[in-house]
């Protein structure tokens, strides 16, 4: 039985490939209909991503093959929603990214803004968290966390040296003074015996608050280092919410908007997005930092932020702080490849924030935009970039010669450029760009098929609750959903039918869209949730129950962050208390 049993286990992704089409293939036949054919696809598709049978891209592609077999979408048609503008500009700003990593600018800025913080506690947990949250902006969040734990392991461990040699001086001194104290007794003729037992019991005093002192110690290091672990992976995820390319579950969000609703007016952009969600990120990582730091480092925040330290302290910190330094040294001075993506980045940025900031006419509107029809999109600003990544050299120098090995010809080489196809092969998450095409091809096979009109009438009595409570709750299910399942995954699946539920119901499908995906990163309680969780537990620091104690009560700072700018900055930033009439496909919302 045993033996059935684990071969079951190990065979079980096979066991759910065969069955899982299987058992629900009587739907379809039994209701033959294109909203069941096209509900049974959804559902075979949700269960795959959800238990990984099959990698994440290759469910992704089960439209291209099943959509066509049901005489839901034709070939043609599944294959366009491959490769739209959306995946354009996460392919474009993933370039971006690789070209700052490839040119280590990421680590010069991180170490920068530790040598500003310092190493006090409070502060140096403040320094990792915003360091890892910025990179985490315009970088994939599984990068900034590789990069900054080595950082974080480094800097903690001279701390904790740095403490146990300090400790180990002190206690020396201290035995030395007890030494002579014992020696002086000794001298009196009549109270020899009566010293020989105070030397002794005070030997045995000694060893034991040496050892009590060391296991303090050991035990103050571990709740600092898992802090300090948890903070990088948890900005990490939080810093990604921040910006449109910052992590995919963003750009799902624009991607369906504009597949559902292709007359938005191109409402959710860059500037917008971040509008909206930089706030939500700031108020988050400050909630994030004041938990970790009551939950790791105690409620004594005089201590935390290194107030009315003696000289010994500043001298571990000091240690701490030179390593630091000593880092940035080996860095150099920054060389023009450096300089040169540091630019075309602000560049980037500059571009995206004036295309179209909506309080004045932005420089695309201007100049390209005719008609009022969007030629320029921020997919355009983002691919212009990445071609001048690939056409500007590294350096200006022909410093690069080599000697002829047949002759004492010098042999001028032109340097190569910031970046070369042979590293985006490497870093280039190309398993994302199908996922987020499965995810636009489902959303179009649910339009055309009519199960996205059923779903809407089948969920109108919700228009009876509140609409705040609405989406709270919404809130609450996706960030449970996403600890077990891939946030490009949830919000792929859950878009559309919050999208429908919102067109029955009269509301906004902004209000309940925007909050739940960025609920969609809140990943914080397990390790298989997301890449930077499971980086930092790779490193054996920290327990299941670590993450979950953590991360649980994140989850609800998260939710109740999500929801108060919802109901505030976001409701005036995009109208979200009036139903638009680009929404109104049906025309029944008046």
């Amino acid at each position: 039985m045993a033996g059935f049993l684990q071969m079951t286990l190990a065979c079980r992704r096979y066991l759910i490939i065969v069955f899982v089409p299987l058992l629900f293939l009587p739907l379809p036949l039994a209701v033959p209909t294109k909203e069941a054919r096209c509900g049974y696809v959804i559902i075979v598709m949700a269960l795959f991503w959800c238990t990984e049978a099959l990698p994440l891209a290759v469910t992704a592609l089960f439209p291209v093959l099943l959509f066509p077999l049901m005489n839901i979408m034709d070939s043609t048609t599944v294959c366009r929603e491959y490769l739209k503008d959306t995946n354009m500009l996460f392919i474009g700003g993933l370039l971006m990214a690789i070209a700052i990593e490839n040119w280590h600018l990421h680590k010069r800025v991180a170490l920068r803004v530790l040598l500003i913080t310092g190493v006090r506690p409070a502060l140096l947990l403040m320094g990792f968290m915003i360091v890892t949250a910025f990179l985490s902006m315009w970088i994939s969040n599984t990068a900034t966390t590789a990069m900054m734990v080595p950082i974080a392991q480094a800097v903690l461990e001279q701390l904790h040296k740095s403490e146990l040699e300090s400790s180990a001086a002190s206690q020396a001194s201290e035995n030395i003074n007890k030494a002579f104290e014992l020696q002086e007794k000794s001298t009196k003729p009549d109270s020899s015996e009566e010293t020989e037992e105070k030397g002794d019991s005070h030997v045995l005093t000694v060893e034991e608050d040496r050892k009590r002192n060391a296991n303090l110690q050991e035990e103050k290091h571990k709740k600092f280092c898992k802090g300090t672990c948890l903070c990088i992976c948890y900005s990490a995820s939080i810093g990604g919410i921040a910006t449109l390319t910052g992590t995919a579950p963003n750009l799902v969000l624009q991607g369906q908007v504009d597949e559902l609703f292709p007359n938005n007016g191109n409402i959710i952009n860059f500037a917008s997005w971040f509008s909206f969600a930089f706030p939500t990120m700031i108020v988050l990582l400050v909630l994030a930092w004041i938990w970790l730091q009551i939950l790791y480092l105690g409620f004594n925040f005089r201590k935390n932020f290194g107030c009315a330290v003696n000289a010994s302290a500043k001298a571990k910190a000091k240690q701490a702080y030179d390593i630091i330094k000593e880092e940035n040294k080996k860095l150099g001075s920054m060389k023009f490849a450096e300089v040169a993506v540091l630019i075309l980045f602000i560049l980037l940025v500059l571009l995206w924030f004036t295309r179209d900031p909506g309080f004045i006419p932005g420089w695309a509107t201007v100049l390209f935009n005719k008609n009022d029809t969007s030629y320029v999109t921020d997919a355009t600003v983002a691919i212009f970039i990445s071609i001048l990544l690939f056409i500007i050299p590294s350096g200006i120098s022909n410093n690069d010669r080599d000697k002829d090995q047949t002759g004492s010809k010098s042999k001028i080489r032109a340097p190569p450029a910031l970046l070369d196809w042979k590293v985006v092969h490497q870093k280039m998450p190309w398993n994302i760009v199908l996922l987020l095409g499965g995810g636009f091809a489902l959303a179009k096979g649910s339009e055309k098929s009519g199960l996205s009109s059923w779903l809407g009438s089948k969920l109108a009595p919700l228009q009876h609750i509140p609409h705040p409570a609405i989406a709270l709750l919404l809130c609450l299910l996706i960030a449970t959903f996403t600890e077990c399942t891939s946030n490009v995954a949830t919000t792929t699946l859950f878009l559309p039918i919050l999208a429908s539920m919102a067109e029955a119901i009269c509301l906004n499908p902004l209000y309940i869209m925007l909050p739940c995906t960025l609920s969609a990163s809140l990943a914080f309680m397990l390790p298989v949730a997301t890449p930077p969780n499971a980086i930092v537990f790779s490193y054996g620091q920290l327990k299941v129950i670590d993450m979950a104690k953590a991360g649980f009560v994140l989850n609800i700072l998260g939710v109740l962050t999500i929801t108060l700018s919802i109901n505030t900055w976001a409701s005036s930033l995009f109208q979200l208390q009036t139903f638009p009439s680009w929404a109104n496909k049906t025309g029944t919302c008046l």
